[in-house]
């Protein structure tokens, strides 16, 4: 006998919305999203969908009225608790748009709990438009099946950023002038944690200075070769996320 095919199928369109969800919750949407359901995956009644919220999980729902401005849906049943996140922040310096549009599309699906922009002397940028931001991450989350969306904060300067840093976090700071390599920092500090990085014309002297003289950081190298900046953000995430973070936890 063939498999039993799994449900709901990988394939099903996921979609975050506003919540708190819960069984049996009749849900209406409208705009973009039933726009994507109706014309884009082209959905029909009884189709599954995933829906979350971003509070209390992961939701499988059914389509009942797939309309030619909106899509009604019944939610029947919980399939995953909302997930436990690593704790660890991404402080990445601003950079042009698309960079920045590429790092926040990859911190989400590496897994981080919180971005937080810094404005740096040698930014190139000095703001970040949020709703643009939050509709990136989002999506990134529904490809990636994150169930939590990445806490994100308004563009902040690097000295109120380290004049206000959490005591016990700590703070890594991806120094293009040499440091700790960064697999072994990071597997020496337990706890909460964050990476630090600059622009694309890095951090200049004064700046380097501030940072080294902060308790919490931690100067680390991310190898041999000169990144650019989105990379190094990147790069440093994974490393984190398969050092301390859960790439090794058992998935399902």
């Amino acid at each position: 006998m063939p498999a039993t095919p799994a449900w709901p199928p990988k394939s099903a369109p996921r979609l975050f919305i506003p919540g708190p969800l819960a069984e049996c919750a009749q849900v209406l949407l409208d705009g973009g999203q039933a726009h994507y359901l109706g014309k884009v995956m082209r959905v029909a009644p009884g189709d599954a969908v995933i829906l979350c919220d971003d509070e209390t999980g992961e939701w499988l729902a059914r389509v009942a009225v797939a309309g030619k401005r909106d899509v009604a849906l019944t939610i029947e049943t919980r399939l995953r608790p909302r997930e436990n996140v690593p704790d660890f922040w991404l402080c990445a310096a601003l950079t042009k748009k698309a960079a920045f549009d590429l790092l926040l599309e990859k911190a989400t699906e590496l897994g981080v709990a919180a971005l937080r922009p810094v404005l740096t002397r040698r930014c190139v940028a000095d703001k970040l438009n949020p709703d643009r931001a939050q509709t990136i991450m989002t999506e990134a989350a529904e490809q990636c099946a994150r169930t939590a969306l990445p806490a994100l904060e308004g563009p902040m300067k690097l000295e109120a950023l380290l004049r206000d840093w959490p005591e016990g976090r700590a703070l890594f700071f991806a120094d293009e002038n040499g440091g700790t390599p960064a697999a072994a920092a990071f597997a020496s500090h337990q706890g909460p944690a964050a990476v630090l990085v600059g622009p694309e014309g890095g951090f200049d002297d004064a700046e380097r200075t501030l940072i080294r003289a902060h308790p919490a950081a931690i100067a680390i190298s991310l190898g041999p070769r000169v990144l650019r900046a989105e990379t190094a953000a990147i790069a440093a995430t994974g490393l984190w996320m398969g050092t301390c973070g859960d790439w090794s936890a058992p998935t399902g």
